[in-house]
């Protein structure tokens, strides 16, 4: 499904068969098995998005505190470990290895919850370690990442290179919640999880067959642990971009944590087939943000699409609480595809447009440092505020919490508007 997907993709953008229009980095093997690899994992991502939470709503009976703390352990190693990690892979460097070890490890964590649940030992207390260790493993992934990727793409073709890979990223939340839902009606929802754990690996294969020339290791004497919090305290850009998200994704997990209780016990949206068509339909909205950021990006400068991205983003989902208050399917799934159809739009152009101006401004050399210390503080607020949406889920109800979230997430968005942000704009490139 996801090498259809990465031909639909390439379909879309070039003409099957029309060399002369296919993007310059496709033609390059080492981006495109890299872009492959990207594919690939985030479509059993998508799969998992559906199928963990389902498996501790249906399979465990979760209450809504308990699915703030998993929701909350997912995120949790970016707060402890973010900072020392992106040291840690700056002085050993090999940041291709490590991603591959790291996707071999999740697929092997996730594959536990199939096989114990098959033997009938399923329980909360797992679900929260695997949460716990694939989240740990997902932040060496991510902090290796970003160099890879400005090892991989010349610079000047950043927003190209971003909006490849979120275009296929968002053709896999098109296609991946679908799947999970239909996977979940058929299987049920634990061994629905195999898909991620194969996707890993998948991953795994692909990053092992290129090799790419990376920046060399740091030696120490660059800030060592401390260097990344202070580039982002010195580079008021950088500096403003992690206030106005970090915001958003507190609140944004606050929305997470309840939204999945939400749909299924208040609306009654409880087949799970219809839930992953309806998400992986509205996701259409992220496979347009992608394809049209780099055209954006050019018209109006990379920080204002970021901006105006965070507001679409998070504005739309008040939606969803809304979905509560209407009568008839078809007009509470009609709330429900537009909310999610608007946000997916406004979150891809966000990445698109954030992953090219970090590529433009934080140096190879700090880049795993700044990315481990970017997301100590903005991956660190998920875990409070997946944790907040179901403590306030289960004290007043999960409308509620839904509405506090949304709008903290737009609060968090109009911070950026008197920043540096909006005037930012990437150099241009010729051609």
């Amino acid at each position: 499904m996801s090498s259809l997907n990465t031909y639909a993709f390439i379909a879309m953008n070039t003409g099957t068969g029309n060399r002369g229009l296919v993007p310059p980095l496709l033609r390059d093997r080492v981006f495109r098995w890299y872009w492959g690899a990207s594919t690939v994992s985030v479509f059993g991502d998508q799969v998992s998005s559906i199928a963990v939470p389902l498996t501790a709503v249906l399979a465990l009976q979760v209450h809504p505190r308990q699915m703030g703390y998993l929701v909350a352990l997912q995120w949790l190693p970016s707060l402890l470990f973010g900072v020392f990690a992106g040291a840690w892979v700056d002085r050993l460097g090999r940041r291709r290895r490590m991603m591959i070890l790291a996707d071999l490890g999740r697929a092997v964590v996730l594959a536990t919850i199939p096989v114990c649940y098959a033997l009938g030992r399923l329980t909360m207390q797992q679900m929260y370690v695997v949460a716990f260790a694939v989240g740990a493993l997902s932040v060496l992934f991510t902090v290796s990442d970003g160099t890879l990727f400005q090892a991989i793409v010349p610079s000047g073709r950043y927003v190209e290179g971003q909006s490849l890979i979120f275009g296929s990223r968002s053709l896999s939340q098109v296609g991946g919640p679908t799947v999970a839902g239909l996977l979940v009606a058929a299987v049920n929802a634990p061994f629905a999880i195999v898909v991620d754990a194969l996707s890993f690996v998948g991953s795994a294969v692909q990053l092992a067959g290129i090799r790419p020339t990376e920046p060399p290791r740091s030696d120490g004497k660059d800030g060592g642990v401390t260097a990344g919090l202070s580039f982002i305290w010195r580079t008021r850009i950088v500096r403003a971009l992690l206030t106005g998200v970090a915001v958003i994704n507190f609140f944004y997990w606050m929305f997470t944590a309840a939204f999945m209780l939400y749909v299924v016990s208040v609306i009654g949206m409880g087949h799970a087939w219809v839930l992953g068509v309806v998400i992986g339909a509205s996701a259409v909205g992220a496979v347009l943000g992608s394809l049209l950021s780099r055209r954006l990006e050019k018209r109006l400068g990379a920080g204002l699409v970021f901006v105006a991205a965070c507001l679409v983003f998070t504005a739309p989902l008040g939606l969803v609480p809304l979905a509560g208050s209407v009568r008839g399917l078809a007009a509470v799934l009609a709330l429900i595809f537009a909310a999610q159809f608007a946000s997916g739009f406004g979150v891809m152009a966000l990445d698109v447009t954030s992953g090219a101006m970090f590529a433009q401004i934080i140096p190879p050399t700090v880049r795993s440092r700044v990315s481990g210390a970017f997301q100590a503080i903005n991956y660190g607020m998920r875990p409070p505020g997946a944790l907040l949406g179901g403590l306030i889920g289960a004290a007043i109800g999960l409308r509620a919490a839904l509405c506090i979230a949304v709008g903290g997430g737009v609060f968090g968005a109009l911070l950026l508007i008197p920043s540096p942000v909006p005037r930012f704009r990437l150099p241009s490139v010729p051609g």
